[in-house]
């Protein structure tokens, strides 16, 4: 009983702390003069402006100001006048009574600094580097070059580090601390799983609102090169398909298929991914839901192959009751993973509340129960960018 009242009494404090608007505002808000509301609600959540603004290459073509680059006289420099940086910053309190049995004050958890913009004509960047995320500094994690309307068309390619999922669900923009973990498994020995990995990305939107994403990528990680400067462990090279496709206003489908080959000394894995997802969004009340199977028919590399079959889904809900305006949201998280390697297996149910004490900072309460473990997780926290 004492541990839930401290827990409270946290909660209280974290609420009343804070009484006005921070004044700071994250990189992008600050190069136009805008709030950042204007793409996101609740932060880090892009709206449908934002969305087409990051699609855009980080540039708002009506609102572009001649100011944001040196005058150098030269038709082929675009010089920013000022290199664009950003930081977000989390920190939470986390009680698991049943697995480690004790209180955590994890603040900060992570430290970010964001950077990203135009350089070229059609051509734009961005990345994030972790100053410190659960108390290590991580590096690099999202890094690429953008290349918008190549052919003069809606095709954009990207080159760099990104998560495989971002055409599917955004990991990096989720509310709650509870991650997808569909996105996550990696059977056995194996090190390609739907996060963090190096290649290309080609986009192409149509005016029938279809999307089509094709990558190609290392299927290796964002992990250091080896001593011969190579990103990539084995000589394969890896292939995801995405189509997506909206219906009316408040509907949107799509399809996933992810299949490649990699290999430990003369043994290799096969596998596939692949699974359907959809978007409900009625006004203040936005419905996703993900679902994935996973065939690996050689993921411990054995002689001879021993087969793994993994599957798995997450259904995501989150409410605005007051809309873009509103300050109150919540969100609730299903996560489900059934493997044929039992350590795999994963299910929670989770209910996030948060409350927005400025446009960017808004503070969170989470509940998780693991089903598997019959254990529960209490989370109090923030999340900032300034």
């Amino acid at each position: 009983m004492k541990q839930y009242c401290v827990w409270a009494i946290l909660l209280v404090l974290l609420l009343a702390g804070i009484t006005s608007d921070a004044s700071a505002i994250p990189a992008f808000a600050r190069k136009y003069d805008m709030s950042c509301n204007t793409c996101h609600h609740p932060i880090p959540k892009l709206k449908a402006y934002g969305d087409e603004f990051a699609g855009n290459g980080f540039v708002l073509t009506d609102k572009e100001a001649p100011r944001a680059y040196r005058e150098t006289g030269d038709d082929l420099l675009m010089l920013l006048r000022e290199v664009p940086l950003a930081l977000r910053l989390e920190g939470y309190g986390r009680w698991q009574p049943q697995t480690s049995g004790r209180s955590d004050m994890q603040w900060p958890y992570l430290v970010k600094l964001l950077s990203g913009g135009q350089i070229a004509k059609d051509v734009s960047y961005y990345f994030y580097f972790f100053f410190g995320e659960r108390g290590e500094v991580a590096g690099l994690e999202d890094a690429f070059l953008m290349f918008n309307k190549v052919f003069n068309s809606e095709l954009d390619v990207y080159v760099g580090q990104f998560q495989v999922s971002d055409p599917l669900f955004k990991r990096e923009l989720r509310m709650t601390l509870e991650d997808y973990q569909i996105y996550r498994v990696k059977p056995g020995k194996s090190t390609a799983n739907l996060t963090y990995d190096r290649g290309l990305m080609l986009t192409y939107g149509f005016p029938t609102g279809t999307d089509i994403v094709v990558e190609v990528l290392n299927g290796a990680g964002i992990g250091a090169a080896d001593g011969a400067r190579n990103f990539d462990n084995d000589k394969y090279k890896n292939t995801a398909f995405r189509l997506s496709q909206d219906i009316g206003e408040h509907l949107r489908l799509g399809g996933f298929v992810y299949w490649g080959r990699e290999a430990e000394d003369d043994r290799t894995n096969s596998l596939w991914m692949a699974g359907p997802d959809l978007t409900v969004s009625v006004e203040n009340v936005e419905l996703n839901v993900q679902y994935i199977e996973r065939h690996d028919d050689n993921p411990f590399y054995l002689n001879p192959g021993a087969e793994v079959k993994t599957r798995g889904a997450f259904g995501e809900l989150t409410i605005t009751p007051g809309g873009d305006k509103g300050r109150w949201y919540t969100t609730a998280l299903y996560n489900w993973v059934d493997s044929e390697v039992n350590a795999l297996d994963y299910q929670t149910i989770t209910g996030h509340v948060g409350y927005l004490l400025a446009r960017n900072f808004r503070l969170v309460g989470e509940y998780t129960y693991d089903v598997k473990e019959e254990a529960n997780k209490f989370t109090v926290g923030f999340v900032s960018a300034f």
